[in-house]
């Protein structure tokens, strides 16, 4: 019987097909699986707060004659992996105090799910930070020992952020710990490292970073105000209630886009300066959106002023570097 190229090669892949044992099958497929886990847990619609801080420090280098690309790119990926570092430390420890439970509105959360344990967990967030610190030696050894300070106490941050005795997320602290370390740490160390300098300049600059980042935060917060009030966990969003909330999820918005303005009128920034202003419409949206829905509804409100973070802090840069 003859057969043609393309049979051959079929009757080959059936035949390799056939060697594969069942434990090999269920091996490779639960290998596709973890990663998908892994994925999961890490929230990759969270990290572009981990990336935008350093574009916007970094762009502000460029501006001032000063950028270091190859310090901007390792900055860039120690932010994203205390991002991911903590986003692994608040799904162990959201789970492991019962703030995640069956009567949870947002996301799938991996220790919630089962579909990891709990010893899992505790290496990945050890190798994640552990990776982070090698990476950031090589920073220190560029730009000296303030970043190895900023650097430990980042990855401090991450971790007492729900873990500890005095976990800052259950303690009213968690917008102001978002503020202060996606806004003034991760955007002024972004441009210190490269410059080793520091000014009113690039501090104005990180607050529109952080209260919009902070927002995302104060969303989420608003959403699970009860479920977190039944386990204890006392956010800001449980300690304001509704109504103050709210209000401070529309004064975040005021100062971010307030910056913009005053770096046009008092530094004589190039008029792009103001392109992040385009985003208005979206926030006067937003901000009628957490007036208007409950629970999970809300979870479109979270995502979208992610987006808009996002969208903002990229056009921030393209005003800068023009």
């Amino acid at each position: 019987m003859h057969i043609n190229k393309n049979g051959s090669q079929i009757l080959k892949n059936l035949n390799a097909f056939h060697n594969l044992s069942p434990k090999k099958l269920l091996m490779d497929l639960n290998s596709k699986s973890k990663i998908n886990i892994w994925i999961t847990a890490a929230r990759p619609k969270t990290l572009l707060a981990a990336v935008v801080p350093v574009l916007v420090g970094s762009s502000v280098a460029f501006q001032q004659k000063m950028f270091k690309p190859q310090l901007a790119i390792v900055a860039l990926i120690c932010s994203l992996l205390i991002q991911i570092g903590t986003n692994f430390v608040n799904d162990l420890f959201d789970f492991i105090k019962g703030a995640d439970n069956k009567n949870r509105v947002g996301p799938k959360r991996i220790m919630l799910e089962g579909l990891v344990t709990i010893n899992e967990m505790k290496l990945a967030i050890k190798i994640v930070f552990g990776v982070c610190f090698l990476l950031g030696l090589f920073l220190v050894y560029s730009s000296g020992w303030i970043i190895l300070l900023i650097g430990i106490i980042s990855i401090i941050a991450g971790i007492i952020y729900t873990a500890g005795p005095l976990p800052l997320a259950y303690n009213g602290l968690g917008d102001v710990a978002v503020f202060i370390f996606f806004g003034f740490v991760a955007t002024v160390g972004s441009y210190y490292l490269q410059t080793l300098q520091i000014n009113y300049f690039i501090f104005l600059c990180s607050v529109p970073v952080g209260a919009l980042i902070t927002n995302i935060l104060v969303v989420n917060n608003y959403r699970d105000r009860e479920q977190d009030k039944s386990v204890g966990k006392k956010t800001l969003a449980v300690i304001l209630g509704d109504k103050l909330t709210r209000l401070e999820y529309i004064l975040l918005f005021v100062m971010a886009y307030f910056v913009p303005i005053i770096l046009f009128l008092f530094y004589k920034i190039n008029a792009t300066i103001l392109l992040p202003l385009a985003t208005i419409p979206l926030a006067i949206k937003l901000i009628l959106m957490i007036y208007r829905l409950r629970g999970s509804d809300l979870n479109a409100t979270l995502e979208q002023t992610a987006k808009l973070s996002a969208i903002y802090g990229l056009l921030f840069v393209v005003g800068l570097l023009i």
